[in-house]
């Protein structure tokens, strides 16, 4: 079991960091777009990931409403630098580089775009007279750590494309349990803190969106804005291939909780991804 436990951490992923626009979706699947076979330990070469899946969200943060969207799954990476990620795991479709490697340590920057709208004044009835909040392009800092079963992620998102969208920072703990030499079970905690920029937009009411939509104005401040819990199984069928499924609820927090956009304060998302490393 020890050696199955150690080879499993051989096999484990480049940590992409979440988006600000991504805190509802689940930041553990960045284990799906950076897993690699045990052996691809070599820096001089070209490592391609490609896969598809399905996922069940909220159509925006604090929505009860809910849509279930087929994403992509793109990884490339060659020495350092990679391209691609998983949609909602980390920036999606985007470019980085891996600053320090070992055989704990993960530290590097990350640059892309949201693949995701946010939120549109069409996904709800509560949202008539808000506005769209538009794509943007976030630019992050990532680090993880792990040793034997267990793993901790963080990360610093911030919006680089000037749409007010402002910075999360986030932090998970996951312990793994190997079942079988292809069964990895894995579950954990993690948080979410947003500033006041990031949290005014997506869960606050100016002056001006309240004289649109009827609503009363609401100023949200920054601060915890979410608790959450994951659970995922992944099963890699041969070297190559591999099957993966997450679930995590969230309890929204502070501002984000109390805000009149909020009809739902424990959003859950459900996700299964397939991939095929060359």
């Amino acid at each position: 079991m020890t050696k199955q436990i150690e080879n499993d951490r051989k096999r484990k992923t480049r940590f992409i960091p979440a988006s600000a626009g991504a805190a509802l979706l689940l930041t553990c699947l960045s284990a799906l777009a950076q897993s690699r076979p045990a052996d691809e330990d070599d820096g001089d070469k070209l490592h391609l990931t490609l896969g598809a899946g399905v996922i069940s969200i909220p159509k925006y943060p604090g929505a009860s409403e809910r849509e279930t969207k087929v994403l992509p799954l793109i990884n490339a990476r060659y020495g350092r630098y990679f391209v691609g990620g998983v949609p909602g795991a980390g920036v999606p479709l985007g470019v980085g580089v891996n600053l320090v490697e070992d055989s704990g340590w993960r530290l590097g920057a990350v640059l892309g775009p949201d693949l995701i709208t946010p939120r549109k004044a069409s996904d709800a009835p509560r949202l008539t007279g808000l506005g769209d909040i538009p794509s943007t392009t976030h630019v992050g800092l990532f680090g993880s750590y792990s040793q034997d079963w267990w793993s901790m992620r963080s990360s610093i998102v911030t919006d680089a494309g000037g749409k007010h969208e402002g910075t999360t920072a986030n932090i998970e703990l996951e312990g793994k349990y190997v079942l079988s030499e292809r069964i990895t079970l894995s579950a954990g905690p993690g948080l979410t803190w947003a500033d006041k920029r990031y949290t005014q937009t997506f869960f606050g009411v100016n002056a001006t969106q309240a004289a649109n939509s009827g609503l009363s104005p609401y100023n949200a401040n920054g601060g915890l804005n979410a608790l959450k819990f994951s659970l995922g199984v992944d099963y890699r069928i041969d070297p190559h291939w591999f099957i993966s499924a997450r679930a995590s609820i969230e309890s929204l927090r502070g501002d984000a909780r109390g805000s009149p956009i909020t009809s739902q304060t424990s959003p859950h998302i459900i996700a299964v991804f397939s991939g095929y490393h060359f």
